[in-house]
C-alpha cells in the first residue's frame, strides 16, 4: 500500500503518525527509505522476541558502558560512534546516547560513563549538551559515588576556553562521586590520531570491571539504535572527501556594500553525497601561492624541499598549500616555532596565556613567520603546523530543488592589518582565486539538531540575519518543494536594503506564492538608530507567541556571541510579557522547547 493511501480504517497509526510518517518519507531518497524499512523490521522482530531496543537496561540485565556524546558540528559524534564500535569489538555491552535524548535522571543508574564532548565559541557547551551540563550544577544531580567515567573533549586551541566543556564535565562528575578511572584528553582540531589512542586507552581502562560484571549479568549486549540522521552514510567523508566541480561563484551584495557575499554552486554529480536542509558541507581549500612563496623566503627554505606529512611524501611547497594550516593561528603552532628558531619575544609569550591569545588574534601564521623570520630545516617547519581543517558552511539549498548541487552562501573573511590585505583561508579561495570549473574537494556534515518540523502542517519562525539566511533558504525550497502547508516566517537582517539583501528576489518571490506568510526585514543603518532583528521580535511579541502557543518550530542561524544571545532574551521579554512569567518560568518555558526541538540554534 502506498503512504498516500493510508487511511484511519486501513491503518494502525493515527492521523498524526500518518502524517509525521509522509513527513519524513517525503525527506528520504530510494535507497534511504529501504534502509528505514529494514530497520523498522528488525526493530518489530526484536520487540517481538522480548528485547527492549532503545531502552535502558532494567535490573537483571548486562551492566553497559554508557557513551554520553555532545557534538556541534559532528566531530564528537562521528568519536562516539568509533569508540561504541570499538568497544563492541570487544564484546563489550555499550549504549551510544545523544546528550539531547539523555534524561539526566538516569545517571542514578549509571556505573560506566564515557563523556565525548566539543566545545565552542567562548568555553560554551554545543546545543545538544547544554541541557545535561546544566544539570550536573543542580541540587537535582544525584550522588555518583562508585561510577567509573572517562571525558574526552574536542576544541580549537585559538581560542582561550579551549576543550572547557569537556573540563567542565569531568569536574562536574567528580564533584558528585564519579571517578575518572583514564586520563581526560583535550584535543585541538586534528584530532583524529589522538581520539584513537585515547579509544584504546580508555577501554583497557573499563574492560576488566565491566566484563566482571557483565559476566554475572549473563553478558547481554544491548542495541542501541544511532540517533538521529536519516540519510545513508556516504563514501566521501572529511578524511575522504569528494572532488566536486566548483561552478557558479556569484556576488551578492551590491557594489557599495560593506561586505562582499557570495552565492556558491558546487555540483556533487558522480558522488553519493545526500544532505537534509539544516546540514553543512565541508570544504578543503588551497593557501594563497603568492603568500605561501613569501613564507618559504622567511624560513629559507627552498621549495623542492621534500617533506612528509602524515604518510605522504611532497615538496614543502605543494604541502603548504594543499595539506598545511596557514590562516588560523593558534597557540600550539607559535609554541613550536618559537622552541625550532629560538626567538625571544615569542618564547615569552609561550608563559602568558592570556599575552598569547592576544598576539595571535590579528594574526595569521603568515604573519608570525613575517614578523620573526628564521632559517628553518623544511620538515622542522611542517612539525610545527597542523593539517588544514575543512571550513563548514550552512547548506542553502535543498536537494528536492537542486538535485545534485549544493549551494553555499559564503561571506568573505577581509581586513586589513600590518599594512596588507589579509583574506580567509577558504572563502578567499572561493571569493578570489578558485576559477570556475576547478575541483573543490568537499563532504556533507549532518546536523541532526537543526530540522525541519516531520509534519508539514506546522508553523516555523526563522531569524537568519546576514550569511544566517543560509539554511533558511533550504527550508523554503525544501517546503516549496513539498507542498507544506505550514506557515512560514522569516525575520532577516543586515546594514542596507539596496546594497545586502540577500536572495532578495527569491524571498520576495516565496511571500508572492504565499510559501513565506511573512518576512520581517531589519536593516540596521537604513535609519539614525539602528535597528536589529530582535527589535524586529519586540515589535511582533504578541503574534510570535501566539505562533508558538499554536506548536510553531522557531530556528535561529548566525552570529553565536551577540545576535543568538540577543535573539534568546529578546524570546524571554516576549513570554514574560504576554504570560506574566517571572524569568525562572520563562526560561523554563523556553528549556520546554528545545527539550521538545522546537528551538533550534545553529549559530557560530
Amino acid at each position: 500500500m502506498l503512504l498516500g493511501q493510508l487511511n484511519a480504517a486501513a491503518s494502525p497509526l493515527s492521523q498524526e503518525q500518518v502524517q509525521k510518517l509522509q513527513g519524513l518519507v517525503a525527506e528520504l531518497n530510494p535507497i534511504q527509505q529501504a534502509w528505514v524499512s529494514g530497520y523498522l523490521a528488525a526493530n518489530a522482530n526484536t520487540a517481538a522476541l522480548g528485547g527492549a531496543v532503545g531502552a535502558a537496561p532494567s535490573a537483571g540485565e548486562a551492566v553497559a558502558l554508557t557513551i554520553l556524546y555532545g557534538s556541534q558540528t559532528g566531530n564528537a559524534k562521528g568519536v562516539a560512534a568509533k569508540l561504541k564500535a570499538q568497544a563492541e569489538s570487544r564484546g563489550l555491552a555499550v549504549k551510544l546516547v545523544s546528550m539531547a535524548d539523555y534524561k539526566p535522571t538516569a545517571l542514578k543508574k549509571e556505573k560506566f560513563i564515557t563523556v565525548v564532548v566539543a566545545t565552542y565559541g567562548e568555553g560554551e557547551p554545543p546545543e545538544d549538551a547544554e541541557a545535561l551540563h546544566e544539570f550536573l550544577t543542580t541540587k537535582k544531580a544525584p550522588k555518583l559515588d562508585g561510577v567509573k567515567v572517562a571525558v574526552i573533549g574536542l576544541g580549537d586551541s585559538s581560542y582561550e576556553f579551549f576543550c572547557q566543556t569537556a573540563k567542565d564535565f569531568e569536574q562536574r562528575l567528580n564533584t558528585l562521586g564519579a571517578e575518572t578511572i583514564y586520563q581526560r584528553a583535550d584535543l585541538d582540531v586534528d584530532y583524529e590520531d589522538e581520539a584513537t589512542t585515547w579509544i584504546t586507552g580508555a577501554l583497557d581502562a573499563f574492560e576488566p570491571d565491566l566484563k566482571a560484571q557483565q559476566g554475572s549479568s549473563g553478558g547481554q549486549v544491548i542495541a542501541m539504535p544511532f540517533a538521529g540522521s536519516t540519510t545513508v552514510a556516504s563514501q566521501y567523508t572529511k578524511q575522504n572527501p569528494f572532488a566536486a566541480e566548483l561552478g557558479l561563484v556569484q556576488k551578492i551584495t551590491g557594489r557599495d556594500s560593506t561586505k562582499d557575499v557570495r552565492h556558491v554552486e558546487i555540483s556533487l554529480e558522480g558522488s553519493d553525497i545526500s544532505y537534509i536542509p539544516g546540514d553543512s558541507l565541508g570544504v578543503y581549500f588551497l593557501n594563497d601561492e603568492a603568500r605561501v612563496d613569501e613564507l618559504l623566503t622567511h624560513t629559507q627554505i627552498d621549495a623542492a624541499s621534500l617533506v612528509k606529512v602524515a604518510d605522504e611524501q611532497l615538496s614543502i611547497r605543494d604541502a603548504l598549500i594543499e595539506k598545511l594550516e596557514l590562516t588560523q593561528s593558534y597557540p600550539g603552532f607559535v609554541e613550536k616555532y618559537a622552541i625550532a628558531t629560538g626567538t625571544p619575544q615569542l618564547l615569552k609569550l609561550v608563559e602568558d596565556k592570556a599575552a598569547m591569545h592576544q598576539y595571535i588574534e590579528p594574526r595569521q601564521i603568515f604573519d608570525v613567520v613575517a614578523q620573526n623570520p628564521a632559517k628553518l630545516d623544511a620538515q622542522t617547519l611542517v612539525d610545527c603546523l597542523r593539517k588544514l581543517q575543512a571550513r563548514l558552511y550552512s547548506i542553502a539549498s535543498s536537494q528536492s530543488e537542486v538535485e545534485d548541487e549544493v549551494h553555499l552562501t559564503v561571506a568573505l573573511v577581509e581586513f586589513d592589518a600590518f599594512g596588507r590585505e589579509h583574506l580567509g583561508g577558504c572563502s578567499g579561495y572561493l571569493a578570489r582565486r578558485a576559477e570556475e570549473g576547478c575541483k573543490v574537494k568537499v563532504f556533507s556534515e549532518h546536523n541532526d539538531n537543526f530540522r525541519l518540523p516531520t509534519n508539514d502542517e506546522t508553523p516555523i519562525i526563522m531569524v537568519g540575519p546576514g550569511t544566517g539566511i543560509a539554511p533558511f533558504r533550504a527550508f523554503l525550497q525544501e517546503r516549496d518543494a513539498r507542498g507544506a502547508s505550514g506557515k512560514n516566517w522569516l525575520f532577516f537582517g543586515n546594514p542596507h536594503f539596496t546594497q545586502d539583501f540577500l536572495y532578495q528576489v527569491e524571498i520576495q518571490g516565496y511571500l508572492k506564492s504565499g510559501l513565506l506568510s511573512k518576512v520581517d526585514v531589519a536593516f540596521s543603518r537604513d535609519q539614525a538608530e539602528k535597528v536589529y532583528v530582535q527589535d524586529k521580535l519586540r515589535s511582533n511579541s504578541k503574534a510570535i507567541f501566539e505562533w508558538l502557543e499554536a506548536g510553531a518550530h522557531f530556528y535561529v542561524c548566525g552570529d553565536a556571541n551577540n545576535m543568538a544571545k540577543d535573539v534568546h532574551q529578546t524570546l524571554l521579554e516576549i513570554i514574560k510579557e504576554n504570560t506574566g512569567k517571572s524569568d525562572e518560568d520563562a526560561q523554563q518555558y523556553l528549556k520546554d522547547l528545545r527539550s521538545a526541538n522546537r528551538y533550534q540554534k545553529d549559530v557560530y
